[in-house]
Order: C-alpha cells, then sequence, then structure tokens
C-alpha cells in the first residue's frame, strides 16, 4: 500500500538527503552480487532469486533503475530492502549495515513525531537489558556458586566450548537480576517490557522470570540478544523449557534458535541446506557433533515466517524432530508451509522414541548421518503416516488407506514422480497399478496454465479484454513508460492522464513532482512510497524488463494506451453530462449541455 512521501526515511527519523547518499554508494548490483551470483543479459542482471527456490533465473536486478524484482515470486525493492529480507533485519538495521558498507557515518535522528522516539527509546532500552542480562548469568554459571547448572551440562556432556559459543548462562535464583538490573540504571517498566522479569504476586517485587533454570540466550540474525529459554533442573510440575514472553524485539513465530549462527555458516563457507530441529539441547548436541547448520523451532510447529527465515539461506531443509512416529503426524502442517515457500523439504527418520541428542549420544555423528541420509521427501513421509493409520490386512481400512493415498499422490508435481509412488502403492495393497492409475486420475484437479510474463500486452492494449483490464493495463504501461525514461514518453505529461487506483495515482504524483523539478525519475524511490509486497507495483515493475517498452512496438503500445485512456475520459464526462442535462429543467442550461454533449460526442468519434 501506499505511504506517505518521505516513505520510512522520515518515520524512523532519517534525513532524505542521507538515505539518498546511502543508496547512491551502494550499488545494487554489487550488493546483490554479493549474495547471488548474477549474470548480464542485456541491460540488467539476472540470477536464481534468493527469496524462493528455482531452478531457471527470473531474478532481475535493474542497474539504471537501481531496483530488483522477481517475475516468479513476485518481490522486489531497492538495496534497503534488499538488506531487509536477506539479513531478515529490521529498516535500521539494514541502514546501519548499508552505511557500515559504504563506510557512512549515521547522522543524528530527527524523530518527527515523540511516538516514534519514544518507541526507538523503548526498543534500545530492551535490548541493552537483554544484553546486559545475558552477560549477568554468563557471570552466574562462571561464578562457583551455579553447581547445579554446571553438574546439569556435565551430565548432557556439552563441551565447555559448545557453552561458550551459544553463551550458556545460569539463573541462581528469584531476586538478583531484576536487582541488578535497576541497580544498573533500568527503568522497572522496561525490565517487564523486555521479559527477563515479572511482577511477584506476593508483594509486587520483580522477580527472575527463568527463575533458578539453565538460560540458552536466544540471538538475532543481527546478533542481538532477544529473548532467553530456560531448562529446569530437577523434577517440577512446570514445563521443562521455558521462553521468554514475547516483546518489543522477540516473537517467537518468526525467530528460529541458531539463526545467528547459521548466517555466520553461510557467510564463510555457504549452504546447502539446514536441519530442524525442535530444542534447545537437540541443537547443541548436532552442532557439538559437527552439524552447525542446525536450527530450533523452539518447540512450536513451523509457521509461515519461520519457513521464509530459514529460506534466506539454504534451498532445503531437514526436519529432524523425535523419533515418536504419532508425534511427527502434527507436524505436516508445518511441512506443508515450509513445501508453499518453495522449499525442499526432507524428513529425517530417527529410531522410535529417540531424539536427535539421543542419536548423538548412542549411535554419535556417523549414526546420525545415517539418518539424514535416510530422510524422506514430503510426500513420501506423508504416504508413510497414511499407511500407519491403517491396518492392511482388513479390507475397508485398505480401501480407506487408498482413498487417502490417491489424494496425496495427485500433490506430486511431475508425472514421473505418480508413477513411482503408484508402483509402491500397488505394491502394498495388492490393486493392480492399472486400476489405481484410473482412480487417480478420475480424481485429479485440472491444471491451470502458468501466465506468460507479458501476456497482458499481448496485441493492442487498446482492443483488449473487458473495460476494467483494458484501462488498467493501459495505464501501467503509460506509468511505466514514463518511469523508465521510454523515448517516446519523454516529454509527456503525466497530468494530461486520470488515474484511479491509490497506487497509480502515488506514483503518477511523484513523477509530476520530479518533473515540475526538472529533476530525474527515480524508479528506486518507489520503494520509498510503498510496501515491498504491493502487488500493482509489481505488476508495472514487469514492464521494465526485456524490449516490452522499447523500439516501434513500445511506442505503437503507448500510442494506443495514451488513445484508450483519453476515450474513457471522454466516455465518462459524456454520461456524466447525459445524466444531468437529462435532470436540468431550466431549458438555456440544458441548451448549453446539449452543446458540449454534441461537441464529445464528435471528439470521441474521431478515435474509432
Amino acid at each position: 500500500m501506499p505511504k506517505p512521501f518521505g516513505g520510512q526515511a522520515v518515520a524512523k527519523g532519517l534525513d532524505p538527503e542521507f538515505l539518498q547518499q546511502l543508496k547512491s554508494k551502494n550499488d545494487l548490483v554489487e550488493v546483490v552480487g554479493a549474495y547471488v551470483p548474477l549474470e548480464r543479459k542485456g541491460g540488467n542482471w539476472w540470477g536464481r532469486c534468493p527469496f524462493h527456490h528455482e531452478k531457471t533465473p527470473s531474478f532481475t536486478v535493474n542497474a539504471e533503475g537501481q531496483f530488483y524484482h522477481c517475475f516468479g515470486c513476485g518481490v522486489s525493492g531497492d538495496v534497503i530492502t534488499f538488506i531487509r529480507e536477506i539479513e531478515s533485519v529490521d529498516f535500521m538495521d539494514a541502514v546501519k549495515i548499508l552505511a557500515e558498507r559504504a563506510k557512512l557515518p549515521l547522522p543524528e535522528m530527527n524523530f518527527d513525531t515523540e511516538k516514534t522516539a519514544e518507541m526507538k527509546r523503548r526498543r534500545d532500552a530492551v535490548l541493552q537489558i537483554l544484553r546486559a542480562s545475558a552477560h549477568f548469568y554468563l557471570d552466574n554459571l562462571n561464578s562457583g556458586r551455579a553447581d547445579a547448572h554446571v553438574q546439569y551440562i556435565l551430565d548432557r556432556k556439552i563441551a565447555s566450548a559448545v557453552v561458550r559459543k551459544f553463551g550458556l548462562g545460569a539463573s541462581l535464583d528469584h531476586r538478583s537480576l531484576p536487582q541488578f538490573l535497576q541497580d544498573k540504571g533500568f527503568r522497572r517498566e522496561d525490565i517487564l517490557e523486555s521479559g527477563v522479569a515479572t511482577v511477584s504476586e506476593k508483594n509486587g517485587r520483580l522477580i527472575d522470570a527463568q527463575a533458578g533454570r539453565l538460560i540458552f540466550p536466544v540471538i538475532s540474525a543481527f546478533g542481538d540478544v532477544i529473548a532467553f529459554g530456560g531448562r529446569v533442573l530437577g523434577k517440577t510440575d512446570f514445563a521443562k523449557y521455558k521462553n521468554t514472553r514475547e516483546t518489543i524485539v522477540f516473537n517467537k513465530s518468526k525467530t528460529l534458535y541458531n539463526i545467528n549462527l547459521v548466517k555466520k555458516l553461510k557467510k564463510a563457507s555457504g549452504l546447502k541446506d539446514i536441519i530442524v530441529v525442535e530444542g534447545y539441547m537437540d541443537t547443541l548436541s548436532l552442532f557439538q557433533a559437527g552439524f552447525c547448520n542446525v536450527v530450533a523451532s523452539m518447540g512450536t510447529a513451523l509457521t509461515k515466517d519461520q519457513a521464509r527465515l530459514a529460506k534466506r539461506y539454504a534451498d532445503s531443509v531437514y526436519i529432524s524432530y523425535d523419533g515418536d512416529f504419532a508425534g511427527q503426524k502434527g507436524a505436516i502442517r508445518g511441512l506443508e508451509i515450509l513445501r508453499d515457500e518453495q522449499i525442499n523439504v526432507r524428513v529425517v527418520p530417527l529410531p522410535e522414541g529417540l531424539d536427535p541428542d539421543d542419536v548423538i549420544k548412542q549411535q554419535g555423528s556417523e549414526g546420525y548421518r545415517k539418518c539424514l541420509d535416510a530422510a524422506m521427501p514430503l510426500i513420501d513421509f506423508k504416504l508413510e503416516v497414511a499407511r500407519r493409520k491403517y491396518d492392511l490386512s482388513k479390507t475397508e481400512e485398505r480401501r480407506a488407506y487408498i482413498a487417502e493415498a490417491l489424494g496425496i499422490i495427485r500433490e506430486a508435481d511431475s508425472e514421473s514422480l505418480k508413477e513411482d509412488l503408484l508402483k509402491q502403492l500397488r505394491d502394498r495393497t495388492g490393486v493392480t497399478y492399472e486400476s489405481l492409475r484410473r482412480d487417480l486420475d478420475s480424481g485429479a484437479a485440472p491444471r491451470a496454465e502458468a501466465a506468460p510474463v507479458a501476456a497482458a500486452l499481448q496485441g493492442d492494449p487498446a482492443m483488449q479484454g473487458d473495460g476494467a483490464d483494458r484501462l488498467t493495463r493501459a495505464r501501467r504501461f503509460v506509468l511505466a513508460a514514463v518511469l523508465f525514461g521510454a523515448r517516446y514518453a519523454k516529454n509527456f505529461d503525466i497530468s494530461s492522464v486520470r488515474f484511479t487506483d491509490p497506487v497509480h495515482n502515488t506514483i503518477a504524483e511523484y513523477i509530476k513532482k520530479r518533473q515540475e523539478r526538472g529533476e530525474p525519475v527515480r524508479a528506486s524511490a518507489l520503494f520509498d512510497l510503498f510496501d515491498e509486497d504491493t502487488p500493482e507495483l509489481n505488476d508495472i515493475l514487469d514492464l521494465s524488463v526485456g524490449e516490452t517498452l522499447q523500439g516501434e512496438n513500445g511506442a505503437r503500445y503507448f500510442e494506443a494506451s495514451v488513445r484508450t485512456l483519453e476515450c474513457a475520459a471522454l466516455t465518462e464526462e459524456l454520461d456524466r453530462l447525459s445524466a444531468l442535462c437529462d435532470a436540468e429543467t431550466d431549458l438555456a442550461k440544458r441548451r448549453e449541455m446539449t452543446r458540449r454533449i454534441l461537441d464529445l460526442t464528435i471528439r470521441l468519434k474521431q478515435y474509432n
């Protein structure tokens, strides 16, 4: 959706001139090229999209306009947007990364509202409190007073190097952490907002939310401590593990434990895949065994945000949950979320009743490697889940299994895979392949044909589609031609066109203001005005690639589009005057309206 002029620079208290300087010193082709191999074709650079899995490159970087666009998944943006998405950081953190890269000092923030300034103060305070708390817990673990915590670490055979790498710590009691933070000068309300403390129901004093537990700091991809996980050390009626409540900086559904070290691993040596486990100890155990590409969903079912976060670092994900098959059935929805994000998903089979930590302890890293090698594609896993639900020796249950299995096989994305799975189903059930194939085909939903990128521009836009579609395509083409500096649109007055879509209006207003000042129109500036996932903006960006806007064809489309819009404006005005004329009782006014209607009618005929 459109944002007010000035965009996030104003919202974040940044000088727009600094933002422009930041962008000019961070060439988008160079920045993207550090993450994605790019190849020049024509006037653009092409590569495989880092935000979705693809085999054929559909991700393009426009060097002149300094924006990127993917024809596969539709993402687009400028250099700041790219860093935000690829690094999984917010706007200000992306600015910091780019400023450091360009060796530009960050300017003083000029916040336009007290609310914005207060939000920044709160966020900074919370991060400072979390960082101070992590150091406090770490000091506790090394103080000689955390015998139970140290013994637990020894019992679980966690190496001291891994303890240091993950910053493990110890909470010794209820009161010492809140007292420490208050003595450091932190406000009571900020301490509560950070999630590290709660209010005692007995006396209203602050108490440590993780009191007595072994502490696992949760660190963001940007290296900030954003939360804590805690593990009880003895038998208790409470849950073994407890996470900090959600705060201004922590949302569990958007976080993966150990993503900070996975990010470093990718930068250092590249990354083909990620292993996703459920909890903290599984993560530490696999990391210690040499499987450093491991993250944890912290005991929750995988979410779309976690899937997108994982996809930024690898195209393939191994799901390695506990070996309780009945419990794994509940993970299917999370696996389908990964698949829907175009991630190659495989499920790691573990011995019944064992978790990854158990496998490492009992069978070593080689034993776990064998489990990884036996990982099943998602569709095979779903079929196995279905098979275990039924007793195939009973006729009714075998039939129910066949029906469910055929529904799963229909999801296969190739005919060869369907054939292979049908043969497996034949061998399990004794039903002939031919019968299974007929049943599969009779229930299969027809597939929609994929529309080509430039389908909307085939033929003359003034002659195609229904009225609404034709007008929308014409407006898009006119905006794109002016925005991307097509030769035939160089002196076109954008204010002569009436736009009805709010996205079109915002782009036209931006172009008009630049033209009035005699300043160049920059496509990259649009990402200060819109959210990155604005569909109508992406449709306009689609027109910027290839020969669509070029040569005689481009000029003809532009002329036809302008003609279409002028016809529409005349028709609308004609309809309006006709309605007014019918309702007018004053004879002189009716005559004037009739004259104007006749003039409009003559002009309209000239377009036909």
